[in-house]
């Protein structure tokens, strides 16, 4: 069992190591994607839209993907330019829009899903399955432990 300070010390290797991992992979990702004319921000949003549904409002996806409303809008304003996603109005709230992906963008998502299993593959190659599943198993509980601190304590306050 380890000691108080080794137990810290493993504890913030562990959060170093899942932030680190995030954003290389997410770079590595990048880059192959780069060559289709897409950022980060722009397939993520086309991916988030084919794997997770589209018909959502734009609220629902800035706080799926975890971003800014504004910048969503910029987002979406480039992404429906080039054809690949339209907005629709919501018949019962005017001042909301539904997110739609066109024909247009699904060989591009096919492209992009195949990168993504590309890179999976590569980074991911050496690893015994049993391994994979106990990391998975592991980073689920982390999972678990963010949406309990993120809903607070009970009463709905949280400190800033």
């Amino acid at each position: 069992m380890p000691d108080g300070s080794s137990l810290a010390q493993t504890r913030w290797q562990i959060g170093v190591a899942i932030a680190q991992i995030a954003r290389r992979w997410r770079a590595r990702l990048d880059q192959r994607i780069a060559p289709f004319g897409l950022t980060e921000a722009r397939w993520l949003v086309l991916l988030s839209l084919a794997r997770r549904g589209d018909g959502v409002t734009q609220k629902d996806l800035a706080a799926r993907l975890a971003i800014e409303a504004p910048t969503l809008v910029r987002t979406l304003d480039w992404l429906q330019r080039q054809g690949f996603v339209e907005r629709r109005a919501v018949p019962t709230d005017r001042r909301a829009k539904t997110i739609h992906l066109t024909d247009k963008a699904r060989p591009l998502l096919l492209r992009i899903e195949a990168e993504a299993a590309a890179v999976r593959a590569e980074i991911l190659a050496d690893i015994p399955e049993q391994d994979l599943a106990a990391c998975l198993a592991v980073l689920g509980r982390v999972a678990q432990g963010l949406a309990r601190t993120e809903e607070g304590p009970v009463g709905g306050y949280r400190s800033r």
